[in-house]
């Protein structure tokens, strides 16, 4: 077992005893803390990941997103960026930062454009994005509401673990994770996230034909994780176990 994933059976292990107590930490309070878990696998060629990396600049930068983080009760949110690929091959691209306003959103966009590409294979492990992101959110330095690990990707799980198994463990440490499937190679990959990936309150899936439609499916999961919305419920409902897009 890697260290890594030592530290993350020992904080699972501890979220499953008192979840509760885990998800309140301590810190800045902010509504969300949200894991981004961007693919870096071999499928994705560097113009595809630069394609995933400005819709993210770009889906920052508005101010809808802006409104929505304002619009919450402590009118900010905590974001960090994890490129991944194989069950150990996972690096942080951009480190926590607190979101509250159009500075500190730019500036996250910025830090997202500035940052390289650090994977360019090792196989397909959303489990192993998964159990980073668990690491991660219970290593925040933020005292977050709602957790939530965001996955996008353009493959199923091939390697490492099965990714139920994550995603379950996920959920009842009381963490929510949604999925960006972008369907170039798997046209199916937005049923299977729905049957595999997403899980917890609110979870839903958003598929992106392309890589070049990510940025508007970025754009509107995005909106819909910050506010805790069912993005394809009435404006203002609260999100329902899992959405269908």
């Amino acid at each position: 077992m890697t260290v890594l994933g030592f530290i993350t059976a020992l904080i699972l292990a501890l979220a499953s005893a008192s979840p509760a107590a885990a998800q309140r930490g301590t810190g800045q309070p902010v509504d969300l803390a949200l894991v981004l878990a961007v693919d870096a696998s071999g499928s994705v060629n560097q113009v595809r990941f630069e394609l995933q990396k400005q819709g993210y600049v770009a889906a920052f930068r508005q101010p809808r997103v802006i409104g929505a983080i304002q619009s919450g009760p402590t009118q900010g949110i905590a974001v960090i960026m994890v490129q991944w690929t194989g069950p150990a091959l996972q690096v942080v691209a951009v480190p926590w930062t607190r979101i509250t306003d159009a500075a500190s959103a730019n500036a996250f966009a910025d830090a997202i454009a500035n940052a390289p590409r650090a994977l360019f294979g090792g196989g397909t492990s959303i489990s192993g994005a998964i159990d980073t992101g668990m690491a991660l959110l219970f290593d925040s330095p933020f005292r977050a509401t709602r957790r939530v690990i965001d996955v996008s990707g353009d493959g199923s799980n091939n390697r490492g673990r099965s990714v139920t198994q994550a995603r379950d463990e996920a959920v009842r440490a009381g963490v929510g994770i949604n999925g960006l499937p972008i369907l170039a190679l798997e046209p199916d990959l937005d049923r299977y996230y729905r049957d595999n990936v997403i899980g917890g309150p609110g979870a839903f899936v958003i598929a992106a034909k392309d890589f070049e439609t990510f940025g508007e499916a970025i754009l509107k999961k995005l909106i819909a994780e910050i506010a805790g919305v069912d993005p394809q419920a009435s404006p203002g409902a609260r999100a329902h176990a899992r959405a269908t897009d």
